[in-house]
């Protein structure tokens, strides 16, 4: 029988031919291995990155309610075109910023305005006989307000609509700063007890002023958010709080629309809403107290910048 050596013959022909191709193939398929094996290695982009957003926006404030100051009350209500002809600062101005990744977040807001209210937007209660609000000068009463509020929020659910529409609902948990000083101008028109009320004389007038009263109060609420298109939301939010840590109570309400547009790397929104905002708090007795209850309310318009 003759046996057929021709297939390994032509292996070994071949070899010399094979081997050097093989060789230089092998290099190139490792480094093809190691490429891919470090960009395997390489971390991936953060899915959910921080979303930063910073507001101003001025609010348009009437205020109802009382102050106290030295033991003497007066009852004010005015709408805010009142109050702008008497005030030294026409609004109230705000600025808000927030930080926020995934579901959790914080924020901070910032309101001052100094509000003055003549005789006719105020009611001196008048404990004590000969003395009357004034009427002389441009203010019978001004607020001096200042509100800083910072906390945390978390998203509690999320829930997608046809469209590009979303709704989501988010829980507050934070603390409210406030500092309110209040000064009275009232008419002397009788024999009254000057010293004790700390009056300082002016002409024809003296005036009631009180230190400026200071107190935290921790707060809690909800908001929610329906996103209608990707260039508009609606934000309602509520919250209460105080419980007697630092005011008797306080709560807050608010109501905003804004409209947004995209831009390379950040978006820019316009915003108008309505902001009621109320506080109960009083400290000292007699003729030392001091203090307010109060809702400061009204219409806010502003700009926001997101990135």
């Amino acid at each position: 029988m003759k046996i057929r050596r021709l297939p390994l013959l032509s292996s070994l022909l071949l070899l010399p031919f094979v081997g050097p191709a093989l060789a230089q193939e092998a290099p190139e398929k490792a480094q093809q291995v190691s490429i891919d094996t470090a960009q395997a290695a390489e971390p991936a982009g953060d899915p959910d990155p921080w979303r930063l957003q910073g507001t101003l926006y001025g609010w348009a404030i009437g205020v109802s309610g009382n102050v106290t100051a030295r033991g003497q009350t007066v009852d004010v209500n005015a709408t805010f075109p009142q109050i702008m002809q008497k005030s030294d600062s026409i609004a109230a101005f705000m600025g808000n910023v927030e930080a926020s990744k995934g579901r959790v977040g914080v924020y901070g807001d910032f309101v001052w305005a100094k509000l003055g209210f003549d005789k006719g937007m105020a009611s001196y209660r008048n404990p004590l006989p000969g003395l009357q609000l004034s009427a002389t000068t441009n203010t019978a009463l001004t607020t001096t307000l200042t509100v800083l509020e910072a906390g945390g929020f978390y998203e509690f659910g999320r829930w997608q609509h046809g469209g590009g529409s979303a709704t989501s609902l988010d829980g507050i948990l934070g603390f409210r700063y406030w500092n309110i000083a209040n000064e009275i101008d009232l008419n002397i028109i009788g024999s009254v007890n000057v010293p004790a009320l700390g009056l300082e004389f002016g002409r024809a007038f003296s005036v009631a002023r009180a230190n400026g009263v200071d107190w935290v109060d921790p707060i809690l609420g909800l908001r929610l958010r329906h996103q209608f298109t990707p260039s508009q939301q609606v934000m309602l939010r509520g919250d209460i709080g105080g419980f007697g840590f630092g005011s008797a109570f306080t709560w807050q309400a608010a109501a905003v629309y804004s409209y947004n547009w995209q831009f390379t790397g950040y978006s820019l929104a316009a915003l108008v809403g309505y902001r009621a905002l109320g506080v109960s708090y009083s400290e000292g007795w007699g003729l030392n107290t001091a203090g307010i209850d109060a809702v400061f309310h009204g219409p806010l318009i502003g700009a926001s910048l997101r990135f």
